[in-house]
């Protein structure tokens, strides 16, 4: 099938370059996964489980499938190098719908409500070190909206990212490059000492002797109003609810896919820099993890006034990760872990703003976004598609929606999910003598495993988080409409009539 989107910008002699190695990728895939996630999330996964041992279980799970999936995205993207990753693979796989809603979904909220939020907790970090800089001091009021300080730091990150991304790709990637390998070497330093300096007896005692005793601590209006057991079904529920904190933290990892037209031979790097990447990142977060049960103990109070008092359940505004650093460097923890997430989340930040537009300029070329998305500029990349996304991005800082619109789609990017990785099924019949000069590892049974286990954790949430579930699917048929109101008026457009 052929469309518009798989070629290249021709006019005015302006192509995308490809300057991506396989370093550049991998880093692309761990920087973009890598944020503010993995200090945090694991407080409220750990009062959703109870348990040391089901905590370390659901990261293992998680990256387990993350790595499945991005091994079984290695077929894809060696069949389709092509600019727009999972746009392009739903379009082809299921239609141009489907494509689309994808690609609509992406834009309005999960690529740049993750920009969003990312930007938000670097700007939240920056404030540990400038405190005028916090999200108490408002600056101003507009239409109803106070705007802080810490929005505005969040707000010019994104501006710094989007205008050295519009300066070409050779330089978005040297700031990848420089703030992933940054961040890997701290976090590797983090869990070193977690683990050989910071690890405590008596948290070993606590933990250990309820490795695998499960609870669900549930809180109103910030105290414990019950402690439910876990066992049999309700702890597969548990166990599904707490891994929407470990999936976002894993997210991210196919960025690369979206930037295939920039990347040196990607029939080949794609699928290496997604193995290595996802590896990476799933080996990092289990040892992170590993490091938080041996330094403080799961359970605490949030009454508790000392690191040892609250535990992993009730760290101080979820900051595990400045917890367990308080076990060995004391009063300093807070700025030296302040200075790792500022780090990690303008790293993390870079690969998305870097690869979202991408998405968009495909969608362009099939007539189903701006125009002037699918124009590159003169450093070649697509300059109108990362403004459009930054402009968008940054108003959903002013606005403060971005973290329930994220919560929202968690499930809608789950199916999303499920599809694609189902599509190699697809395609392996519509297309069975397509090039694919990688195969997916395992296939059918990986895929199939995949397909399985993110539709269990999929049921699990419209049944124990719906709130959350069904917004997130009227977003999604939104884009229904729009696509067919998009599409006559590209058409109109093109001259084109029935």
């Amino acid at each position: 099938m052929s469309t518009n989107s798989e070629t290249t910008e021709a006019q005015g002699g302006t192509q995308f370059k490809r300057e991506l190695k396989l370093l550049d990728s991998t880093m692309i895939v761990i920087g973009s996964m890598i944020g503010s996630g993995i200090f945090i999330v694991s407080a409220d996964m750990s009062r959703t489980l109870g348990s040391p041992g089901y905590l370390l279980l659901t990261w293992l799970i998680t990256g387990a499938i993350t790595v499945i999936a991005a091994l079984s995205y290695g077929e894809l993207a060696g069949m389709m190098p092509h600019v727009g990753g999972l746009y392009a693979y739903l379009r082809e796989e299921y239609g141009p719908l489907l494509g689309f809603l994808y690609g609509w979904t992406s834009f309005l909220v999960i690529q740049t409500g993750t920009i969003a939020a990312v930007a938000v907790a670097f700007a939240k970090f920056t404030s540990v070190l400038v405190p005028s800089l916090g999200e108490g001091n408002v600056l101003f009021t507009i239409a109803g909206l106070r705007i802080s300080a810490a929005q505005i730091v969040a707000i010019l990150s994104i501006t710094v990212l989007t205008y050295v991304n519009m300066r070409g790709v050779k330089r978005g990637k040297l700031v990848q490059n420089v703030f992933t390998i940054t961040k890997i070497i701290a976090l590797a330093g983090l869990i070193v000492l977690g683990i050989f300096v910071g690890r405590n007896i008596t948290a070993l005692h606590l933990n250990f002797s309820e490795f695998w005793n499960a609870s669900w601590t549930h809180l109103a209006n910030g105290k414990v109003v019950l402690i439910e057991s876990l066992s049999g079904p309700m702890l597969l529920a548990a166990i599904g609810v707490a891994s929407v904190g470990s999936l976002f933290s894993s997210d991210a990892w196919y960025d690369i896919t979206f930037a295939a037209g920039e990347v040196v031979n990607p029939k080949r790097t794609i699928p290496l820099s997604l193995l290595f990447g996802t590896l990476t990142v799933t080996v990092l977060y289990l040892l992170a993890n590993i490091a938080y049960v041996l330094t403080l103990p799961l359970h605490g109070s949030p009454a508790g006034h000392t690191v040892m008092a609250q535990g992993i359940q009730f760290a101080a505004d979820d900051r595990v990760g400045t917890a367990a650093a308080a076990m060995f460097f004391g009063a300093p923890a807070a700025v030296i872990m302040a200075i790792l997430i500022m780090i990690s989340t303008f790293g993390c930040n870079n690969g998305l703003i870097l690869a979202g537009p991408r998405i968009y300029y495909a969608m362009s070329k099939d007539n189903v976004f701006f125009k002037k998305a699918g124009k590159l500029n003169d450093k070649a990349v697509p300059g109108a598609a990362l403004l459009f996304q930054g402009i968008w991005a940054s108003l959903l800082c002013l606005s403060g929606t971005y973290s329930d619109l994220l919560d929202y789609v968690i499930f809608a990017v789950l199916i999303f999910f499920i599809l694609t990785i189902a599509g190699i099924f697809v395609l392996r019949k519509k297309r069975p003598d397509a090039e694919r000069p990688y195969r997916a590892f395992g296939y059918p049974f990986l895929p199939g495993l995949y397909i399985l286990i993110a539709a269990a954790i999929a049921i699990d949430l419209l049944i124990f988080k719906p709130a959350y579930t069904w917004p997130g699917v009227v977003i999604v048929l939104i884009g229904v409409p729009v696509y067919y109101i998009w599409r006559k008026a590209g058409q109109a457009s093109n001259g084109i009539t029935k």
